[in-house]
């Protein structure tokens, strides 16, 4: 029985111990990005989700697009947006609103350089079930 036990513990262990274990490495990581759903709701086919995303000084999103619109409202600090072509393609201060559209041909990355957080209120509208956002690798101009 206590055979028994020990296998079951030891199993166990080693399932949460694997849970751990980061998953690959993406094309592109974030690096300082945290995020906090606030509400999300399914209507008709869409996900519709409503998160807090905080990037640190100096973080990033990493390259990536989005299956659905993004809608987004910059609450404190300053996001600098970058098109693939590694272009600034807009700065977003405090009541700043930015629109993504959807696809992988939207590819984009956001960025922090300011000396405090940033913090953008997002509405994602995507087909149901997605994730928030898709990796993609960084452009030849990165």
């Amino acid at each position: 029985m206590r055979r028994s036990l020990r296998s079951a513990l030891v199993g166990g262990a080693a399932v949460a111990a694997l849970g751990l274990v980061p998953a690959t490495v993406s094309a592109t990581p974030s690096e300082g990005v945290s995020g906090e759903i606030l509400a999300r709701t399914t209507v008709a086919g869409h996900d519709y989700i409503l998160r807090k995303v905080t990037i640190a000084p100096g973080g990033t999103t990493g390259w990536h697009f989005h299956d659905g619109m993004l809608y987004g409202v910059v609450a404190e600090g300053r996001l600098t947006h970058f098109r693939s072509d590694c272009t600034i393609d807009g700065v977003y201060d405090v009541a700043g609103t930015i629109v993504e559209p959807s696809g992988d041909g939207y590819v984009h990355m956001g960025r922090n350089l300011d000396a405090v957080p940033m913090v953008l209120y997002v509405l994602y509208v995507d087909p149901a079930g997605s994730p928030l956002s898709e990796d993609a690798p960084a452009p030849g101009c990165a």
